[in-house]
């Protein structure tokens, strides 16, 4: 899956799932743009990066703010001259409640960032992929894209308008080059999950996989690469599950 010469763009690239697909695409000769709020893991994200062979450059962005979305963009386009990928990554979790206790900052910290975040970074990545000639898009939503899981409200309806909201850019889009995929994760051993959780709990999480275990970033980073590049051409508007069989139960 050849990216030499192709510019990506990944959002929450300091860790997780983010940093496994910035390896992937570094070892496949892509041109970076990583970008994160956590600053000093992306710096070392941008290192290994660096140390794998690819031209990189680091950008700090709260995806929940569009002028710092815009701001990427920019930069991919003064660093590079082009932006080819993007994948939208960054998220978060958010509080666990039942929806009617619900708390309201949680609920609107959420949505502005898993899904405002998302339609910021297409808001402005799609005018750069025009100017480059077209692009592919690859949104990083959930299989809480798909099914319900209580007292994540707000992270469930965030992931399913992202499935919606990839959708309908990849009709708009089609005819002028652009893709546009969501993947959907099951429960993957990144920070995001290991921080908050003890190792008995995630062992009761792992349970749920038919597979019998948590996903690992690179398997998804896999598929992201794959999405990303020429030999996915004829796929856009899809939704992919990354789940160990999760959305089979």
């Amino acid at each position: 899956m050849d990216m030499n010469g192709k510019v990506a763009l990944i959002t929450g690239a300091g860790s997780g799932i983010g940093e496994a697909c910035a390896m992937v695409f570094a070892r496949e000769g892509a041109r970076l743009v990583l970008t994160d709020v956590d600053m000093p893991g992306c710096e070392r994200v941008a290192t290994a990066a660096k140390a794998a062979g690819a031209e990189c450059i680091t950008v700090r962005n709260d995806v929940s703010v569009a002028a710092e979305c815009e701001a990427a963009v920019a930069m991919a386009l003064k660093a590079f001259g082009r932006l080819d990928v993007a994948v939208n990554n960054a998220g978060i979790g958010g509080p666990a409640a039942l929806t009617g206790d619900y708390p309201l900052d949680g609920w609107n910290q959420v949505i502005n960032t898993n899904l405002n975040g998302v339609f910021y970074g297409m808001r402005y990545q799609i005018p750069a992929m025009l100017k480059s000639g077209g692009g592919s898009i690859v949104n990083i939503s959930s299989i809480l894209g798909q099914v319900g899981f209580a007292t994540a409200s707000a992270y469930v309806s965030a992931k399913h308008a992202v499935v919606g909201l990839s959708k309908n850019a990849a009709m708009e889009y089609a005819a002028q080059g652009i893709r546009v995929n969501s993947v959907g994760p099951a429960f993957i051993r990144t920070p995001l999950l290991t921080k908050h959780l003890t190792e008995e709990q995630l062992s009761g999480i792992a349970a749920m996989h038919p597979i019998g275990r948590l996903g690992r970033p690179g398997e998804v980073a896999e598929l992201v690469l794959w999405l990303a590049s020429d030999k996915a051409s004829f796929v856009t508007g899809a939704y992919y599950a990354v789940d160990g069989g999760y959305l089979t139960r």
